[in-house]
């Protein structure tokens, strides 16, 4: 059966499927809770368009039509814990082993808040004398409870710069989905560093996540190319600096420029910032130490390094975000 099994995700992954390793020992792990077709379906297609290639597959390798359901309990309790369980694995595990972009897909941020200047209606707070007077003469003179305003709150703006730079070449597509993600969810700017600063914001406010991606990746004129964080930063305090907003700096830390220039722009940084993050795909790895070039000039002037490497690691920066 297992034998079996394993022939069937090498035809799958002739038909385009991405049936990886984790893929395929989820898929083995299903099959002994639910029908081979339903095991297979849950833990082999990544997205809508798999599903005719998957069932023309079954129909060559097994013979015969796709069957149906026995049960609504086989599919709605047992398919969805094993479904769980498996997303859940997957969501610890680094993003640079596996395809990513399912998961990354279902993350909801939630922007950070920050206090505004206007004051709104509230039930507590400073008195409002002017509707409170008003409500009187509409009672006719009558004692009206008094009426109350604060000030409201409104979206801080969020800063993603994300090092593009042939060290994280491992990272950029699951970093990119992910800043497309948080760009269609809230007012976002996103940056590429390598050997120069990109601006990719208005490539990634395409819905289609595919469509996003590439058409930020051909933007990018130094993807997988050298790393200069302090040049980029340099440019980015010039031109695009953000009062007051959150920035999230996705980087390894592996600096080629002068870490003098990059100690010197981090601190700048920080002085017109709300709050800095720097998310490390290396800092949530057993044995860590933050010692390249890049990292020790840096880190003094960051609030918090995070981890950045899994799925996980990125619900819980937005949680950090939303924080801040």
């Amino acid at each position: 059966m297992t034998e079996a099994c394993v022939g069937f995700t090498s035809v799958l992954r002739g038909a385009g499927l991405q049936c990886g390793p984790d893929r395929v020992q989820a898929f083995l792990r299903a099959t002994e809770h639910v029908d081979l077709y339903w095991a297979g379906r849950l833990t082999l297609c990544a997205d809508p368009d798999d599903l005719p290639r998957y069932d023309a597959a079954y129909r060559a390798y097994f013979g015969g039509a796709p069957p149906r359901p026995r049960t609504t309990v086989e599919l709605d309790t047992v398919t969805v814990g094993v479904a769980a369980s498996d997303v859940e694995v997957l969501k610890h595990k680094d993003v640079s082993e596996f395809n990513a972009a399912p998961l990354i897909a279902r993350l909801t941020p939630l922007p950070p808040r920050r206090r505004s200047r206007r004051l709104r209606k509230a039930r507590r707070g400073r008195m409002d004398l002017a509707r409170t007077v008003r409500a009187m003469i509409e009672t006719g003179g009558e004692i009206a409870l008094p009426r109350h305003r604060r000030r409201g709150s409104k979206p801080r703006r969020l800063v993603l710069l994300i090092d593009v730079s042939g060290s994280m070449a491992a990272y950029s597509d699951a970093l990119l989905r992910f800043a497309h993600v948080v760009a269609r969810a809230m007012p976002t700017e996103v940056h590429t560093i390598g050997t120069r600063l990109t601006r990719v914001t208005r490539q990634l406010r395409e819905r289609d996540p595919e469509r996003a991606v590439k058409a930020a990746g051909r933007a990018i004129p130094d993807y997988e190319g050298g790393t200069r964080l302090g040049d980029a930063l340099r440019r980015f305090n010039q031109r695009w600096r953000q009062r007051g907003a959150v920035v999230v700096l996705f980087s390894d830390g592996w600096e080629r420029g002068d870490p003098a220039l990059l100690a010197t722009e981090m601190a700048r940084l920080r002085r017109l910032s709300h709050k800095v993050i720097w998310a490390n795909p290396h800092a949530g790895k057993p044995g860590y130490r933050p010692v390249q070039g890049g990292v020790v000039a840096a880190l003094p002037h960051v609030d918090t390094m995070v981890a950045g490497h899994s799925v996980h690691a990125m619900e819980e920066l937005l949680k950090e975000v939303r924080r801040a």
